[in-house]
Protein backbone atom coordinates (compact mmCIF):
# COMPACT_ATOMS: atom_id res chain seq x y z
CA UNK A 1 0.00 0.00 0.00
CA UNK A 2 1.26 3.58 -1.14
CA UNK A 3 1.55 5.78 1.87
CA UNK A 4 1.81 9.91 1.34
CA UNK A 5 4.04 11.83 3.87
CA UNK A 6 5.16 15.54 4.50
CA UNK A 7 8.47 15.22 4.41
CA UNK A 8 11.89 16.71 3.48
CA UNK A 9 13.92 14.20 4.98
CA UNK A 10 15.25 11.56 2.70
CA UNK A 11 18.63 9.59 3.18
CA UNK A 12 21.01 10.28 0.07
CA UNK A 13 20.52 7.11 -1.64
CA UNK A 14 16.62 7.54 -1.73
CA UNK A 15 17.10 10.44 -3.88
CA UNK A 16 20.06 9.06 -6.03
CA UNK A 17 18.16 6.08 -7.03
CA UNK A 18 14.71 8.11 -7.40
CA UNK A 19 16.22 11.33 -9.70
CA UNK A 20 18.36 8.40 -11.55
CA UNK A 21 15.39 6.17 -12.62
CA UNK A 22 13.88 8.97 -14.64
CA UNK A 23 16.80 10.11 -16.21
CA UNK A 24 17.41 13.38 -14.70
CA UNK A 25 20.87 14.77 -14.65
CA UNK A 26 20.42 16.09 -11.29
CA UNK A 27 20.46 12.66 -9.82
CA UNK A 28 24.09 12.43 -9.63
CA UNK A 29 24.37 15.74 -7.15
CA UNK A 30 22.07 13.94 -4.43
CA UNK A 31 23.56 16.00 -1.69
CA UNK A 32 22.84 18.83 -3.78
CA UNK A 33 19.19 17.82 -4.10
CA UNK A 34 19.04 17.16 -0.36
CA UNK A 35 19.45 20.15 0.66
CA UNK A 36 17.31 21.93 -1.67
CA UNK A 37 14.60 19.79 -0.43
CA UNK A 38 15.21 20.79 2.82
CA UNK A 39 14.94 24.94 1.90
CA UNK A 40 11.79 23.76 -0.17
CA UNK A 41 8.48 25.33 1.34
CA UNK A 42 6.99 22.10 0.72
CA UNK A 43 7.59 18.47 -0.09
CA UNK A 44 4.92 15.57 -0.23
CA UNK A 45 6.87 12.22 -1.28
CA UNK A 46 5.23 8.68 -2.06
CA UNK A 47 6.19 5.46 -0.47
CA UNK A 48 5.55 1.67 -0.17
CA UNK A 49 7.22 -0.73 2.09
CA UNK A 50 10.33 2.04 2.91
CA UNK A 51 11.35 3.24 -0.52
CA UNK A 52 10.73 6.24 -1.69
CA UNK A 53 8.24 5.85 -4.96
CA UNK A 54 7.66 9.91 -5.92
CA UNK A 55 7.86 13.35 -4.54
CA UNK A 56 6.66 16.60 -5.44
CA UNK A 57 8.81 20.14 -4.34
CA UNK A 58 6.73 23.30 -4.16
CA UNK A 59 8.05 26.82 -3.85
CA UNK A 60 6.26 29.44 -2.26
CA UNK A 61 5.91 33.05 -1.16
CA UNK A 62 3.05 32.11 1.87
CA UNK A 63 0.25 33.62 0.59
CA UNK A 64 0.27 34.47 -3.20
CA UNK A 65 2.49 32.92 -5.71
CA UNK A 66 3.53 29.09 -5.77
CA UNK A 67 5.46 27.19 -8.10
CA UNK A 68 5.73 23.56 -8.54
CA UNK A 69 9.42 22.70 -9.17
CA UNK A 70 9.58 19.18 -9.72
CA UNK A 71 7.40 15.61 -9.57
CA UNK A 72 9.00 12.60 -10.44
CA UNK A 73 7.82 8.79 -9.68
CA UNK A 74 10.05 6.11 -9.99
CA UNK A 75 10.36 4.74 -13.45
CA UNK A 76 8.89 1.05 -12.25
CA UNK A 77 6.03 2.81 -10.27
CA UNK A 78 4.36 5.23 -13.56
CA UNK A 79 0.93 4.96 -14.82
CA UNK A 80 -0.45 4.18 -11.24
CA UNK A 81 -1.77 7.33 -10.52
CA UNK A 82 0.99 8.66 -7.98
CA UNK A 83 2.09 11.77 -9.67
CA UNK A 84 -1.59 12.40 -10.20
CA UNK A 85 -2.28 11.83 -6.08
CA UNK A 86 1.14 14.14 -5.14
CA UNK A 87 -0.18 17.14 -7.19
CA UNK A 88 -3.32 16.87 -6.15
CA UNK A 89 -2.29 16.58 -2.47
CA UNK A 90 0.14 20.22 -2.80
CA UNK A 91 -2.75 21.68 -5.18
CA UNK A 92 -4.49 21.45 -1.75
CA UNK A 93 -1.94 23.15 0.13
CA UNK A 94 -1.96 26.18 -2.37
CA UNK A 95 -5.80 26.62 -2.52
CA UNK A 96 -5.57 29.76 -0.65
CA UNK A 97 -2.71 31.21 -3.06
CA UNK A 98 -3.80 33.18 -5.92
CA UNK A 99 -1.34 31.63 -8.79
CA UNK A 100 0.00 27.84 -9.06
CA UNK A 101 2.60 27.66 -11.91
CA UNK A 102 4.33 25.28 -13.24
CA UNK A 103 7.28 24.56 -15.93
CA UNK A 104 7.24 21.09 -17.02
CA UNK A 105 10.51 19.52 -17.41
CA UNK A 106 9.58 18.27 -20.62
CA UNK A 107 6.65 18.70 -23.36
CA UNK A 108 5.68 15.68 -23.08
CA UNK A 109 4.53 16.35 -19.38
CA UNK A 110 2.33 19.20 -20.73
CA UNK A 111 -1.00 16.89 -20.93
CA UNK A 112 -0.62 15.53 -17.72
CA UNK A 113 -0.98 19.20 -16.28
CA UNK A 114 -3.18 20.48 -18.75
CA UNK A 115 -5.53 17.71 -17.68
CA UNK A 116 -5.30 19.04 -13.83
CA UNK A 117 -6.89 21.57 -14.61
CA UNK A 118 -3.47 23.95 -15.84
CA UNK A 119 -3.59 26.14 -19.18
CA UNK A 120 -0.87 27.31 -20.87
CA UNK A 121 -0.06 30.79 -20.66
CA UNK A 122 -0.40 33.20 -23.92
CA UNK A 123 2.89 35.08 -22.44
CA UNK A 124 6.04 34.11 -21.36
CA UNK A 125 8.22 30.55 -22.08
CA UNK A 126 6.20 28.28 -23.98
CA UNK A 127 5.90 25.93 -21.65
CA UNK A 128 4.89 27.97 -18.52
CA UNK A 129 1.27 26.78 -17.22
CA UNK A 130 -0.60 28.63 -15.20
CA UNK A 131 -2.88 26.64 -12.77
CA UNK A 132 -6.21 28.44 -12.26
CA UNK A 133 -6.89 31.16 -9.19
CA UNK A 134 -8.79 28.98 -7.07
CA UNK A 135 -11.31 31.12 -5.73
Amino acid sequence: MIEYRYTKEFEIEQIEELFLSVGWYSGKFPEKIQRALLNSSRVISAWENGKLLGLIRGLDDGVWQATIDCLLVHASYQGRGIASTLLQMLLNEYEEFLYVDVVPDEKKNVSFYRKHGFEIMQEGTPLQIRGKTWK
